[in-house]
């Protein structure tokens, strides 16, 4: 039985990118699709790698962070190697968008009180 493959044009509808976004990421390398003339065909792991790379991206990931934990994957031996780097950029990455989040409570509070003053001022 012959395995499932892909065009550029289905990966980009069904993950909602360009055609440019995958050949971006094919030129990085981080993706590896079979040729038949001037037209890519990409593996089902194909889609599933770059499935997963995007959601690394939804996530906040660096590209770079993305692909090394997509890449740490190892049938044969199984994923925790995966799986605690994954962690790891988890984990950071939640530190990070709590900083951000009380640098944006600073600047709302902040603009609140600006706004308070100029009303006062306006009320004199």
């Amino acid at each position: 039985m012959t395995q499932k493959t892909y065009s550029i044009g289905e990966l980009a509808r069904e993950f909602g990118i360009t055609n440019r976004s995958i050949r971006f990421y094919e030129e990085k390398g981080f993706l590896t699709p079979e040729r038949a003339g001037t037209k890519r065909i990409f593996s089902a792991a194909d889609r599933v790698r770059l499935k997963l790379i995007l959601r690394g991206k939804r996530l906040g990931l660096s590209l770079e962070d993305s692909v090394a934990i997509v890449d740490l994957y190892d049938p044969v031996s199984g994923n925790a190697a995966q799986r605690n780097e994954l962690l790891k950029q988890l984990d950071a990455r939640k530190l990070q968008l709590e900083s951000q989040r009380k640098e944006i409570d600073l600047a709302l509070a902040e603009l609140e009180d600006v706004k308070r003053r100029v009303l006062s001022d306006k009320n004199q």
